[in-house]
């Protein structure tokens, strides 16, 4: 046991109850505005100027030292986000090695106004906690205040470049960084070994890592290369266990001489692994990882994507596939192979094209997810528009016509033939496939978002290949067509029964505008539909089909759209940057299949742990087909929620609808791309939760809450 750490953890705790020795670091809140608008995001500083030649500590302290804390109080209609930390420095004191800031330093927050805010002052308090240390330490606490207007125009305040400065200095994650971790031989007791690798393209010179913390594990100080050395440098840690399990993954931030410093976030693999240097034009790297791995990786994603086919999200596609293979039963074989090959071009595109996204996201120093687009509220519009159009078409209110124009073309080719219809099939396949979370394609795309961007995209990739594969099998065999029935009139009557599962893709894609736009969001979108609607019968009513006035017809579609789009869109719904919505299922306990679930949290896990509770956790969120299966088949049913009340077991849900950094952290944590995520932690505190498969039946979960029971550690009353 480190002495010395305790003696400074209860120093550093007790000393603020007598009074005395308060800390000399002055301390400030700053906010980037004097006035914000309602509904707007307003950035604070939290300020810590310690005396010359002292310090205070990072988000991890290391072996000693106390992390800076705050407590808010907040008006009404104020949220506070979660501290930002700059990259620290290494600080060694009698054999220590501790993670500090040196002299001034500020911690960026957000805070967000509510949208219904009244106009008026609004005063935003915090108690901040911190210890400041040079050859002593001595611990501060003080209040800080800062007021801010909510009106309009918005003003800036004398503080914001500084608070852009800190912002814009933040680590983030980089894909021309290419790091790999593996253990370094067997556990000596509670210790092992970590080796990590970082390679650059750029050959920068690496000056320190800083581990985040990490429940499972603490995460020794890192050796480093010597002074000047260049290119791959590998570094050993000591990680000494604190749970029942070794941490799987390893997550922190990497200082360099020059540029920003980079955060990352690897599997730990089980053995030796190294980084290969850049080669070719491309300048792009990728890491050596265990072969065995990355084979099992690559086969878990193609099934994954093969079973995407059977998700409830691609099912409207797949009708509309299984008629263009009717369609073509009795055409050259030459075309039927081209086809269902440009089909499959499609899905690889859309793919390919996603990859970039989540490239492109986590270079700007964001979070990338599976299905991050649906937490998009123009992408949520967007989509919705898309796929009401497609059911329009398929009722034949309108139709495609060679000479329509680009916008009614993009409309109607998923019910098209041809080559633009087998592409527009795939591409659309794509999209409706990001909600699902097919079996094994969790594992997948979990270990793909922690690779650098060329591994990424060659597992993005073969989840295509495997939603691709069974038509393009069935193009290549085009005997095998034979077995279909012979095109008939009977092909018309089936175009318009699937316009119903579209329009029902549509009527679920609608269901989810609460989330972005409040609870008026769904009257308000389906009036913007309304207006589309009306303008697609217009069109094809009196322009296609010539029954009417084609100048009247004209002068109705240009009227419907302008009121879709600048009264309802831009006005009422506000849709390109709507305003925040306060989600009930964050404010307090909502009750759902008859168990009583409280918004997660970190905290929340840990206080319920250390009251002796097992603890249910669930990440979802609304545009998640597999979570709302596992919910209402699984989870929110008789059998579990009784079993719930029984164990006394600590239900936490986790929303994901909207964009949350803190779930996207606990997400890449247990090597999860999205959600869903189900965990079970035991009622013994030590214990390491079990993480549950993406499909869950009642059984899976009944047997890992009652293992989770059964684990030793304090047993908590059951409430009765």
């Amino acid at each position: 046991m480190n002495w010395r750490r305790v003696c400074l953890w209860l120093f550093a705790g007790l000393l603020p109850l007598t009074g005395w020795a308060q800390g000399r670091a002055q301390v400030r809140l700053l906010l980037d505005a004097t006035t914000v608008p309602p509904g707007a995001a307003l950035m604070g500083a939290l300020e810590l100027s310690p005396p010359q030649g002292w310090h205070t500590y990072w988000r991890n302290s290391g072996e000693s030292g106390q992390a800076t804390r705050v407590r808010w109080t907040l008006p009404p209609g104020v949220e506070a986000g979660e501290l930002q930390w700059p990259a620290p420095e290494a600080h060694v004191d009698a054999g220590l090695t501790t993670y500090v800031h040196e002299g001034r330093v500020l911690l960026p927050v957000r805070f967000t106004i509510a949208s219904d805010a009244a106009p008026g002052p609004l005063e935003i308090v915090g108690r901040v906690q911190w210890l400041e240390c040079d050859k002593e330490c001595i611990p501060g606490r003080m209040d800080v205040t800062n007021r801010v207007m909510v009106g309009s125009p918005a003003v800036a305040s004398p503080a914001r470049p500084a608070i852009e400065q800190a912002v814009a200095g933040l680590p983030r994650p980089d894909p021309s960084v290419r790091v790999s971790a593996a253990w370094a031989g067997a556990a000596s007791g509670d210790e092992r070994s970590l080796e990590v690798i970082v390679g650059s393209d750029d050959g920068r010179e690496l000056t320190g890592l800083f581990p985040y913390e990490d429940p499972a594990a603490v995460f020794g100080p890192a050796t480093l290369p010597a002074a000047g050395a260049r290119g791959p440098a590998t570094l050993r840690m000591v990680v000494t266990q604190n749970a029942g399990e070794w941490p799987g993954r390893v997550s922190g931030v990497l200082g360099f001489r020059t540029g920003t410093p980079v955060e990352f976030s690897v599997p730990i693999e089980s053995g030796a692994s190294s980084v290969t240097t850049a080669s070719g034009s491309t300048g792009a790297g990728s890491v050596d990882v265990v072969t065995r791995s990355l084979w099992t990786m690559l086969g878990l994603a193609f099934v994954g994507g093969m079973i995407l086919n059977i998700m409830p999200c691609v099912l409207p596609v797949i009708a509309l596939k299984v008629l263009g293979f009717v369609k073509q039963s009795r055409e050259n074989p030459g075309r039927v192979r081209f086809l269902g090959m440009i089909y499959s071009v499609g899905v690889l595109c859309s793919f390919a094209v996603l990859a970039g996204l989540v490239i492109a996201v986590q270079g700007a120093g964001r979070a990338a997810s599976w299905g991050m687009q649906f937490q998009n509220p123009v992408f949520l519009v967007a989509i919705t528009t898309l796929v009401t159009v497609v059911a329009l078409n398929l009722f034949g209110v309108f139709e495609v016509s060679l000479a329509a124009g680009a916008a009614d073309a993009a409309s109607g080719l998923a019910s098209r033939g041809g080559a633009s219809g087998a592409f527009f099939n795939g591409v659309f396949a794509t999209i409706l496939a990001t909600p699902c979370t097919a079996p094994f394609l969790g594992v997948a795309l979990g270990f793909a978002f922690g690779q650098p961007p060329l591994l990424l995209l060659l597992l993005f990739l073969t989840v295509g290949a495997g939603l691709a594969a069974p038509y393009l099998l069935l193009s290549l065999q085009p005997g095998w067509l034979r077995f279909l029935p012979k095109p008939g009139n009977w092909m018309i009557t089936f175009k318009v029964l699937m316009g119903f599962p579209m329009l029902a893709t549509g009527l679920w894609l609608l269901s989810l505008a609460p989330d972005h736009f409040g609870s008026k969001g769904v009257f308000w979108l389906g009036m913007f539909l309304l207006c589309v609607a009306i303008a697609a019968w217009l069109y094809g009513r009196s322009i296609q089909m010539g029954q009417g006035n084609r100048k009247l017809a004209w002068i109705g579609i240009v009227t419907a759209l302008a009121v879709g789009v600048g009264f309802i869109l831009e006005r009422e719904l506000q849709w390109r940057s709507p305003p925040p919505v306060t989600s009930s299922s964050k404010g307090g306990v909502s009750v759902s299949g008859g168990i009583a679930w409280s918004p997660w949290s970190p905290e929340a896990v840990e206080i319920a742990r250390g009251e002796g509770r097992p603890v249910l956790v669930d990440f979802t969120a609304s545009w998640c087909i597999t979570c709302q299966s596992n919910k209402r088949l699984a989870i929110e049913i008789p059998e579990v929620a009784a079993l719930v009340r029984s164990l006394n077991v600590a239900t936490l849900r986790g929303d994901y609808t909207v964009e949350d950094p803190a779930i996207t952290a606990e997400l890449r944590r247990f090597g999860r791309a999205g959600v869903p995520l189900v965990l079970v932690f035991p009622r013994d505190p030590a214990g390491a939760p079990r993480v549950l498969p993406e499909l869950l039946t009642p059984s899976i979960v009944i047997e890992a809450l009652e293992w989770a029971a059964a684990a030793e550690g304090p047993r908590a009353a059951v409430s009765k």
